[in-house]
């Protein structure tokens, strides 16, 4: 199983004006970089937690359906299934009907569960594309607070500490950050 990311989520779960506000700064000169570590603290929170915060598509590819007829996915929270296809001898696109596929969001880590009838499989890889869309919901408000807090934390310690902090957080999370992220972690077996 492949994850592929479509496209980065259309907002941050922070603004640019809750983090100029955080680190008490008028002028916005330096607005582009604090984007750019906004961003970083995001994918790095999403790392730690093993969950996407704000809304954003993936494509899941694989090379077979799973015998058991259960897909379990690496991302979390699924929100919704968008579409999925098969490919056939000849390369085709063969779209899978909706009613095919169920979502099971109760499960941890999330499931997809073939209920129906798939079209044949017709290259040994990448033969099945599943999207979906990941992500707590579309906008900052639907991000739970504790994982908001993480992002804005690290993005202002980074944009404070200039230069090799970046480098140590990758390493660990400062413990006060770790500790906003650690309900939401998933487990891994």
């Amino acid at each position: 199983m492949t994850p592929l990311a479509l496209a980065p989520p259309e907002m941050e779960p922070v603004t640019l004006a809750e983090a100029r506000q955080f680190l008490r700064l008028d002028q916005t000169e330096e607005d582009d970089l604090l984007a750019t570590l906004i961003t970083a603290a995001r994918l790095m929170i999403e790392a730690a937690a093993g969950r996407c915060l704000v809304e954003q598509p993936w494509r899941i590819v694989l090379d077979r359906w799973p015998a058991n007829a259960e897909i379990r996915l690496p991302l979390s929270p699924l929100m919704r299934i968008q579409a999925a296809r098969v490919y056939d001898v000849l390369g085709s696109a063969q779209p899978v009907a909706e009613a095919t596929l169920t979502l099971d969001r109760v499960a941890d880590p999330p499931l997809i569960r073939v209920t129906g009838e798939v079209p044949e499989i017709g290259r040994a890889h990448g033969a099945i594309e599943i999207d979906i869309v990941v992500g707590f919901g579309a906008t900052a408000a639907a991000v739970p607070a504790p994982l908001r807090q993480a992002v804005l934390r690290l993005a202002a310690r980074w944009f404070e500490e200039r230069g090799d902090v970046a480098s140590r957080d990758a390493q660990a999370l400062p413990r006060a950050i770790a500790s906003l992220v650690a309900p939401f972690r998933r487990g891994r077996l």
